[in-house]
């Protein structure tokens, strides 16, 4: 395993973090059912191999209230089973400040206090203030979150503060100048180099001494595998022998500026790849020949895809649409060619009609939680036009 100083946290992290938001779960069980006997000696077996970052937040592995609200999340006290036995030794915690459940200064001492208890430690690493965007940065501001933070810092509950992001990166400025944050985490991918924080984000975090933790990296698995055929054929072209991942991940850790990557991996192959990977990829060692393939495979994806979906499941729709499924299917219907055959798996895969697109109420619910801004009741239309219509 490699590792990169966190910025001016004077931490030294694995440039490989666990992400543990979607971790295996029980076959038929919702998104709080985790798979303990799969995901426990998953996310050890990451440790033991070097990996000393864990990354989890307060709603993880939650579903929606019929009020269409997050709530507390089984990944947090899962995190807390995984590090008994010795494990919280070997890694760091980082965690969230879920600000939509926020409303006073007190409720955040509650949640924090909650969170401690949820993976029962007595101090968190990285505490970040979550999905920091235009709509909750006010009332942040207003409610004493620099207090909350200088305090929790003082006593001990945290070890650094940082915060992550998806907003413009107007408001990223502002943010990262805000407050003595010690690092930040954002969304970045090679799909996604002027989108939200971005690649100028990223530098102005980095030059202000901000350890830099990336996630998405992969776009929710999009840049995993299966590439269309064009965009596969540039990569092929270079005559170097990777699999797209491998690709992905390796052009994130290019960037010398970048400290931590996390992947929520959920199979033991994907850790092992990605383990094999981490240790022996270096900052600036991609040749010219292979930036550029990136740059064809880009090209690709930017005339292809039609919803930047990154199925992170904040949207969980309080009538049951599966709104990343459908998406997702609908990306792959045109990223992939795949005519009649993405109109039966839409139908398979969405068994139930409640699930389906056209079953939207337009209430709005998934659009204010999504981090991506997508135009998603347009967007469901869109999909069932497609798959339902006559």
């Amino acid at each position: 395993m490699l590792y990169r100083q966190f910025g001016k946290t004077g931490e030294t992290v694995s440039i490989l973090g666990f992400g543990c938001m979607r971790l295996p779960l029980i076959e038929g069980g919702d998104a709080t059912q985790i798979d303990e006997v799969r995901a426990i000696p998953l996310v050890r077996h990451a440790i033991d191999n070097g990996v000393n970052y864990l990354d989890t937040a307060y709603p993880y592995h939650s579903v929606m209230s019929a009020e269409g609200v997050l709530g507390a999340g089984a990944s947090e006290p899962f995190v807390g089973k995984v590090l008994k036995d010795g494990y919280r030794e070997k890694v760091k915690i980082a965690t969230k400040l879920f600000a939509k459940l926020i409303n006073t200064r007190s409720d955040m001492d509650r949640m924090l206090d909650e969170q401690l208890k949820r993976l029962d430690v007595s101090q968190i690493d990285f505490y970040l203030i979550h999905n920091i965007q235009e709509a909750v940065w006010p009332m942040l501001k207003n409610e004493g979150m620099t207090d909350f933070l200088d305090q929790a810092l003082k006593d001990g509950r945290i070890k650094h503060a940082g915060f992550s992001f998806h907003d413009t990166p107007a408001l990223f400025r502002e943010v990262v100048d805000y407050y003595d944050w010690s690092f930040c985490q954002i969304m970045y991918n090679y799909l996604d180099e002027n989108f939200q924080a971005g690649t100028s984000g990223l530098d102005y975090a980095a030059a202000k001494g901000l350890g830099i933790a990336i996630m998405e990296p992969l776009r929710g698995g999009l840049l995993a595998k299966n590439l269309p055929e064009e965009a596969q054929a540039a990569l092929d072209a270079t005559g170097i022998k990777r699999n797209p991942a491998d690709w992905a991940l390796r052009w994130v850790w290019n960037n010398p500026k970048v400290s931590v990557v996390l992947s929520g991996m959920n199979e033991m192959a994907q850790l092992e790849e990605n383990l094999t990977l981490a240790s022996t990829v270096q900052p600036n060692a991609m040749s010219a020949a292979e930036l550029g393939a990136i740059d064809e495979v880009k090209a690709v994806f930017k005339a292809k895809a039609k919803v930047g979906c990154t199925q992170c499941h904040y949207c969980a729709c309080p009538v049951g649409v599966d709104i990343p499924t459908c998406f997702s299917i609908y990306n792959k219907h045109y990223l992939y060619n795949l005519g009649e055959a993405s109109k039966r798996t839409y139908y398979a895969m969405l068994s139930a009609v409640n699930r389906r697109a056209s079953a939207c109420l337009e209430c709005g619910a998934c659009e204010s939680a999504c981090p991506q801004q997508l135009a998603i009741r347009d967007e469901l239309k869109n999909v069932a036009a497609l798959f339902e219509g006559e």
